[in-house]
């Protein structure tokens, strides 16, 4: 029988958690975990597989026999520019924790906003005892913007709650049960959202799309007469600026971010005090690590066993 090829690991994760997670996965092949400093000079030639997140710059020229990476994120923006990147299939990592951490992040959000939870804080610390007039989930729209695994999961859980849900994406993917929307109907789309929720990949075509122009675009007919906006995709499809003014102006009745265009978010940044936002660090739907390596075992086993590998990125989509 051939011997397995090993699997390097290059994470920058919580040491500790890889450590833990590690000790359990890849029984049957080596694992060259770079971190480990009995790795650092290890010959990575003839190796098959690479599972990264932020790797060492200098990855990609030592392991020069890779057949597949892995990304450790849902997101592989980080990854598509990484120097040296080779041609090979690029896996996204996909797992019904991931999904349900992020659909549980969106839903607590949405529910926060409508609940009015910000300001029976602000009375709360003032001492004041007031009922504040509460709409329903069915007077909102929710615009679940990037309608893949993470954006439908999110909108099948809203919808449970009887918030009224719409979906958008590039390709204007149908799904059962759910209006959507593509390129053509992105005005439409905008237009009826008064919760904007947005879970999209970071690529040239997203970057900064989230700024004043996109905000006034959207409904200001529901309870509160200015729309929320949410972001647990990627900070860099926002413009923080445009958040921030938006929020003072009225333009935005509220806005929940858990990506920011910088990480960690600057101490200087605005974001920190403003009253009209919840803010969450990049905390959303942290990768199960555990979680994480099963799901690489599985496809490597899809592949030695001559299936196709599933959740493959496409680099010209960026996603």
């Amino acid at each position: 029988m051939p011997m397995k090829s090993p699997v390097i690991i290059d994470l920058k994760f919580d040491q500790e958690e890889v450590a833990a997670a590690l000790k359990g996965a890849f029984p049957d092949r080596e694992v060259v975990n770079l971190l480990h400093p009995g790795s650092r000079k290890r010959d990575l030639s003839g190796i098959d597989y690479a599972v990264v997140w932020k790797p060492g710059a200098d990855l990609f020229s030592r392991a020069k026999d890779l057949k597949v990476v892995f990304s450790g994120g849902a997101g592989v923006d980080h990854v598509l520019t990484l120097p040296g990147l080779p041609d090979v299939p690029l896996v996204r990592f996909v797992d019904e924790t991931l999904t349900t951490r992020m659909s549980e992040w969106v839903v607590m959000q949405c529910l926060l906003h409508m609940r009015q939870h910000r300001l029976y804080e602000a009375q709360r610390d003032k001492r004041i005892w007031r009922e504040l007039s509460q709409p329903e989930a069915k007077d909102f729209t929710v615009g679940v913007m990037g309608f893949g695994v993470l954006g439908q999961d999110s909108a099948k859980k809203l919808k449970t709650l009887g918030f009224n849900v719409i979906g958008w994406s590039k390709s204007g993917r149908k799904v059962e049960g759910f209006e959507t929307f593509g390129d053509s109907g992105l005005d439409d789309f905008l237009g009826r959202s008064d919760i904007l929720v947005g879970l999209l990949p970071l690529t040239p075509d997203t970057k900064g799309i989230f700024n004043t122009g996109l905000f006034t675009r959207l409904s200001r007919k529901g309870p509160f007469g200015a729309p929320v906006f949410i972001n647990a995709g990627r900070g860099g499809s926002q413009v923080e600026a445009d958040i921030v003014a938006s929020l003072n102006d009225g333009t935005l009745h509220g806005a929940s971010l858990d990506v920011f265009e910088q990480e960690p978010l600057p101490l200087e940044s605005p974001l920190w005090s403003m009253d009209k936002a919840f803010l969450t660090p990049h905390a959303a739907a942290a990768s199960d690590v555990a979680a994480l390596f099963r799901h690489v075992e599985q496809q490597i086993s899809r592949l030695e066993s001559g299936k196709p590998l599933e959740h493959l990125v496409d680099r010209n989509a960026g996603y």
